[in-house]
């Protein structure tokens, strides 16, 4: 099997694809910090300005990543110790707001949290002032929406991995309520917490839209809002290098201590029995865990279902620009997605054998769109206009940033074909396309079709390097659609909002179904 594998790792598309990928995720960094440089030593000092916002940066994110993990505890703790009808449901809708349009989203806690929304409209009846979401609050508010799912889901799977026998025993031992708690929970916490914390406040580190939207204020610049702004407004090249740099360093220290951390799978092996939570019986338990579930699906439903009741009457409203923004995200959409599978497939195939290929693609995790067009943009420059290569720029950042997620889908599917068929791939002789087309296509199709909906949801729903590039005349659909925010008609934006949210699950949809549809061989 190894030399099987080793001839298909050293063919020439594995090399073609981690040497594109180097060249388009290192090339960008080494021109920003090459333009830092440029700038003297002198100027990398911050200004007042660029201090705040790296303040700024770091308290949303503190804030964001603390209250999402916290209120995933009760959350995720009902979820484990809870069997009812629509659990399964509502643990997938917990993984909806990652392929969840950021622009979107933001769209429904505006119709729900806005000065016009639901929640002031409530608050005007008890003759109470109307909700201000703009600012610091507003921010960390997006940013929990988006990332108590993710908190939950890993918790989730932290609760899971405790054996039953340790919940048994502690029945047996009469230990209730506090006491259970604090000898079996309150130990996988302390190892699975700050993992998840790091991973959201590294998320929460480079996100653009959800400032761009909600804050954007003097007070609430974030360092990707300040380099857009360096770029798209001063066109000070210097500075936003210079702002690029500080953000990478800044995601990259944070990325490499939580990928440092223990996962918390340290509790020791069961026999894999169906757990059963004797501590969780009691009254008061059972209200705690409905309340935790109800608020929190109250919490991540209740936007959208805003927006789309909004987006219904704001459908006859929209311009012909929304259209022909709709056929261009189309085809930066599945452009991406192209692109990042075909990058994927080869490196993952590579990776079955050789795993630290695979760290290639998970570069992308380290930089920001941001950071990446503003070293493609220093890159371009000299030699064409980067505005007539806005969508391809934009296609190609989409792809490298969608990479390390097709990855992870893609890699252990692949291994785990290899390792269960490879013996008897051997013996008929299966080698090279033959073996991979019979053996470990067929058997990578569900992960690859969920890892292509990814991408394409995700480029989709992407409002970041297409604002730095796009001019007047040209957008993508979450652009359009944050102009026309911008504009107030907040009735068109709503429809296409509504578009985009449609546009995005029946593409994530079309890819999975179409991996889900196939009769494996």
């Amino acid at each position: 099997m190894a030399g099987r594998v080793e001839q298909m790792i050293r063919s020439w598309p594995v090399f073609l694809a981690a040497g594109l990928v180097l060249l388009c995720l290192i090339g960008p960094l080494i021109a920003v910090f090459h333009r830092a440089g440029e700038a003297g030593l002198t100027s990398l000092t911050f200004s007042a300005a660029d201090g705040a916002a790296l303040r700024f940066s770091l308290l949303q994110s503190v804030l964001s990543a603390s209250l999402s993990v916290l209120l995933a505890i009760p959350v995720s703790r009902a979820l484990a110790r809870r069997r009812f009808r629509g659990r399964a449901a509502l643990i997938t809708l917990l993984g909806a707001p990652f392929i969840l349009p950021v622009i979107v989203a933001v769209m429904g806690l505006l119709a729900v949290f806005g000065r016009n929304g639901l929640m002031s409209d409530l608050l005007g009846l008890f003759g109470l002032p109307p909700v201000q979401i703009y600012g610091l609050h507003g921010v960390v508010l997006a940013h929990v929406f988006f990332n108590l799912p993710l908190a939950t889901r890993i918790l989730l799977q932290a609760w899971q991995d405790i054996p039953a026998e340790r919940f048994r025993l502690a029945a047996t031992l009469r230990l209730h309520g506090w006491q259970s708690f604090r000898v079996l929970e309150a130990p996988m916490l302390m190892r699975a917490l700050p993992g998840a914390w790091l991973v959201i406040f590294a998320l929460c580190l480079s996100s653009f839209a959800v400032v761009l939207v909600l804050g954007g204020g003097p007070k609430a610049t974030t360092l990707e809002l300040a380099i857009y702004q360096a770029f798209r407004f001063d066109f000070d090249l210097a500075r936003a290098a210079m702002l690029a740099l500080v953000q990478t360093v800044l995601v990259g220290i944070v990325a490499i201590v939580a990928l440092g951390q223990d996962s918390g799978q340290a509790l020791g092996a069961g026999l894999d029995r169906v757990v059963q939570r004797w501590d969780a019986s009691g009254v008061m338990a059972r209200v705690l865990d409905a309340l935790a579930l109800v608020l929190a699906t109250l919490f991540l439903v209740l936007p959208i279902a805003m927006l789309v009741w909004d987006g219904l009457w704001g459908i006859a409203q929209l311009p012909p620009q929304v259209w022909r923004a709709l056929w261009v995200s189309l085809i930066v959409a599945l452009s991406s997605t192209a692109l990042c599978m075909a990058l994927a497939l080869p490196i993952a195939l590579a990776a079955i054998r050789h795993p630290r290929i695979e760290g290639i693609g998970l570069i992308g995790i380290v930089s920001s769109p941001l950071v990446l067009g503003t070293g493609l943009f220093l890159i371009i420059h000299p030699f064409a206009n980067p505005l007539k290569l806005a969508f391809v720029v934009t296609a190609l950042v989409n792809a490298l940033m969608a990479l390390p997620f097709a990855l992870r889908v893609l890699v252990p599917a692949l291994r785990e074909a290899e390792a269960g068929y490879g013996r008897l791939a051997d013996a008929l002789g299966l080698t090279g396309y033959a073996r991979l087309r019979l053996l470990l296509l067929p058997r990578a199709r569900r992960p690859l079709g969920f890892a292509a909906g990814l991408t394409a949801a995700l480029s989709m729903g992407d409002l970041g390097v297409i604002a730095l590039f796009a001019d007047p005349n040209r957008a993508t659909l979450p652009l359009q659609m944050y102009r026309l925010m911008s504009a107030y008609r907040v009735e068109a934006a709503a429809g296409a909002g509504l578009l985009l949210l449609a546009s995005s699950l029946a593409l994530f949809w079309i890819f999975d179904r179409g991996g889900r549809g196939h009769v494996e061989a």
